[in-house]
């Protein structure tokens, strides 16, 4: 048996196919038919459910305009990317895990590790109770794995969510070593956590084509072969746990907003706009963080795949003291886009990066007066982010945003925002 009262127990948990299945909490009409979920300005399929990957034509990551006749065709229902709605259902299903345990690691929008060392009960049945509270809490499908490592933990959730006899919860922990191997025989080696397309292909020349091969390989070997990281996995393969739970994150080394436009922008007003909706993304992720940044970098360019030349170019600017202020970091990024703007160029993307971030006591203020008004400024920005956060986003913003905003995302195929704007509240006639 691989369980052992001294061994740590992980849970995973994963949403079901996270962006369509938030759409669905509120389309329950849709349910049982084909539905995807496309990425910016509608370029290719990012998410599906399981109807529409029994579709051969309508697969991941094809572009729209190849298959949108075909789809209109079977009836596949597609949504532009929402991602304020799915941030708050992805809140809504981590508040909802926090009941069942202290000790949780978030490792993704969608996923979540639970510890469950120590827990005196039937790991299935409690799996069930987790499974069966997310979905009547927040309407999302989930999965569990369960496994004495994070690595095995991930490897018994995709069994949950690919064998219907488990519904939903694999526990590897109630299981012999002979009936894991029998699972670990049937997946491929691309289904261990970590293992890319060019590992996975380095470990099939090897003969290691398949999850039990990795595990029963030689740690030293591997080790020699590939590096400590997957030497680490095959002893989580078989048992041993490296991986801690990451309570904690890490703190940020940057933050970046950047989107590719709806339409071309070939005028510098366009693109001071977007520069500046930019700045206020990425000052407003900056303060959830607590920190402050030292550096502003800035890039425009257009599409490598147009006629005319390839045009990009980046800028960067230290700042006299760190930081928090949209409107300083707006100042920054506009003079750095004065000093790149070329004229006749049909801009496809603009970004902001704040870099060299410090939290609030690392701060080493200037004695040019620039940091001068960092207290009155920080209040101005914790009231600008505590408005928009009450009422939706934008309703306090920088005037150099512009009103208009032709240059946005192409997102005509988006749905309200459920969650997270008043005006948008589903409503029943």
């Amino acid at each position: 048996m691989l369980t052992s009262s001294n061994k740590k127990i992980f849970a995973l948990a994963d949403v079901n196919s996270m962006y369509v299945s938030c759409q669905l909490v509120f389309r329950p009409d849709l349910r049982g038919t084909a539905v995807v979920v496309l990425s910016n300005n509608n370029g290719c399929i990012i998410a599906q459910n399981a109807e529409a990957k029994l579709l051969i034509d309508i697969y991941m990551c094809r572009p729209w305009f190849e298959v949108a006749a075909q789809a209109a065709k079977l009836g596949v229902t597609h949504f532009a990317s929402n991602y304020e709605l799915y941030a708050n259902m992805s809140n809504r299903f981590i508040a909802t895990l926090k009941t069942f345990t202290p000790n949780l690691e978030v490792y993704s929008i969608d996923e979540c590790f639970l510890d469950l060392t120590g827990m005196k009960r039937d790991l299935i049945a409690y799996g069930q109770e987790i499974k069966n509270t997310v979905k009547q809490w927040t309407g999302l499908p989930i999965c569990v794995g369960i496994a004495h490592t994070k690595t095995l933990a991930k490897l018994a959730n995709h069994t949950a969510k690919k064998k219907k006899e488990f519904e939903g919860v694999c526990d590897f922990t109630s299981m012999s070593e002979l009936e894991v191997d029998k699972l670990m025989l049937a997946l491929p080696v691309s289904k261990v956590w970590g293992v890319g397309n060019q590992l996975e292909a380095a470990l099939n020349g090897l003969g290691v084509d398949n999850v039990l091969r990795l595990k029963n390989a030689s740690p030293k070997r591997i080790r020699d072969r590939f590096g400590v990281v997957l030497e680490r996995t095959v002893r989580e393969l078989n048992g041993d746990s490296w991986l801690e739970l990451g309570e904690v994150q890490p703190e940020a080394k940057q933050v970046m907003s950047s989107r590719s436009f709806g339409v071309r922008v070939d005028n510098l007003e366009g693109l001071q706009e977007a520069m500046s909706y930019h700045c206020t993304m990425a000052g407003e992720r900056m303060r959830k963080k607590g920190l402050y940044t030292q550096m502003v970098y800035v890039f425009i360019q257009n599409s490598p795949h147009d006629e005319a030349e390839f045009y990009a170019v980046s800028r960067t600017l230290g700042l006299p003291s760190p930081t928090n202020s949209t409107i300083k970091i707006a100042n920054a990024a506009l003079w750095l886009l004065n000093k790149i703007f070329k004229p006749n160029v049909y801009y496809q993307k603009c970004g902001v990066m704040l870099m060299d971030l410090v939290p609030e006591a690392g701060q080493q203020l200037d004695i040019f007066g620039y940091s001068n008004d960092n207290e009155k400024s920080s209040k101005l920005m914790e009231t600008m982010d505590m408005v928009n956060k009450k009422y939706s986003r934008g309703t306090i913003r920088l005037a150099s945003e512009g009103v208009n905003k032709s240059w946005a995302m192409n997102r005509e195929f988006k749905s309200p925002n459920y969650t997270g704007s008043w005006k948008e509240l589903p409503t029943i006639s």
